[in-house]
């Protein structure tokens, strides 16, 4: 089957499409022919991490220690497992690998069945079922902001991967969203439910004389010194990077210390039950993807080109069938 392998670390070109054997599903695994996946900032980041030193020693000092990368994928079973029970061959299905398993850039994957995997919605294309890895990030950073409906949200970046699926995922819960992003998202922000949309260009947000219950930075552009006055009292900032100069990173890392502060960057937990709950959530019309590109499979190194940019909307779809 085809596989698109890392090489080693750096730029794009150490990503190739190559034939290597086709998994076999274990006891208790599901086979999925991979339809469609997803380049992601995670991916960019196992490709080329940062920092290098901290990056490599989770990842492989020398060479990177799982060679296929994909987060998502969404596809159809082909084979199960023994002790299988869930699933079925023929069932269209979507979720997404755990870390120790083979990524999903490639014809055929395998998943754990009592893993992050779900039926997709009927009728849902499988394109547009790839919504796990931005809801992955931007669920833990809600859960942490703790908003009741009702509340006032501010996301910074609400056009990426994360900020996208942050934002739809607050509005279902009922949170009142303001969103910052740039001229041509405007529109973007305001189909997906935001309340209202800033143009940070044209418009300092950090000055819009508002108070809000919580404050994400879906895109670790910002940081909490320049939107404090934004912050309610005791209202949180939640990133989901480092930050600029690592910023946020060193006040979580204080706040971790001290307990005091209001500045985290939440960690996903194991849940697998959240595909189930993003499957309630696209059957409830509260959840779709943004789908800015798609590529074929033998220009998934173009795909992580135009990631590397830090200008997609949304999401970078990868059609393996």
């Amino acid at each position: 089957m085809r596989a698109a392998v890392l090489t080693g670390y750096g730029s794009p070109d150490v990503v190739e499409v190559r034939q290597v054997p086709k998994p076999v599903p274990k006891e208790r695994e599901v086979l999925v022919a991979v339809h469609a996946t997803v380049v992601g900032r995670s991916d960019c980041g196992r490709r080329d991490p940062h920092p290098r030193l901290f990056g490599r020693l989770m990842y492989g000092p020398l060479q990177p220690g799982r060679t296929t990368l994909g987060m998502e994928f969404a596809g159809e079973v082909e084979a199960i497992g023994n002790g299988v029970t869930a699933f079925k061959p023929g069932d269209r299905v979507f979720g997404m690998v755990r870390y120790r398993e083979v990524g999903a850039h490639a014809d055929y994957v395998c998943v754990s069945e009592d893993g992050y995997i779900a039926t997709i919605p009927e009728g849902l294309p499988f394109e547009q079922a790839v919504v796990c890895e931005g809801a992955f990030y931007a669920q833990p950073c809600l859960t942490k902001l703790n908003l009741k409906p009702g509340d006032k949200l501010l996301i910074y970046g609400a056009s990426g991967a994360i900020g996208t699926a942050a934002l739809q995922l607050a509005r279902a819960a009922g949170v009142r969203v303001t969103a910052v992003v740039d001229t041509r998202h405007l529109e973007l922000v305001k189909s997906l439910g935001a309340e209202r949309a800033i143009d940070y260009t044209k418009e300092d947000f950090t000055r819009i004389g508002e108070k809000f219950d919580g404050l994400l930075d879906a895109v670790g552009k910002t940081t909490f010194l320049r939107c404090r006055r934004l912050l309610k009292p005791g209202a949180m900032f939640v990133g989901t990077d480092m930050g600029p100069y690592g910023q946020t990173l060193l006040l979580t890392m204080w706040r971790a210390l001290t307990g005091r502060g209001r500045v985290t960057v939440p960690l996903p937990k194991r849940d697998p039950g959240f595909v189930r709950f993003l499957k309630a959530r696209m059957e409830a019309g509260e959840l779709r993807a943004v789908i800015d590109r798609r590529y074929p499979l033998e220009a998934v190194a173009d795909a992580h080109r135009y990631v590397d940019t830090r200008q997609k909307t949304g999401i970078v779809v990868i059609d393996v069938r």
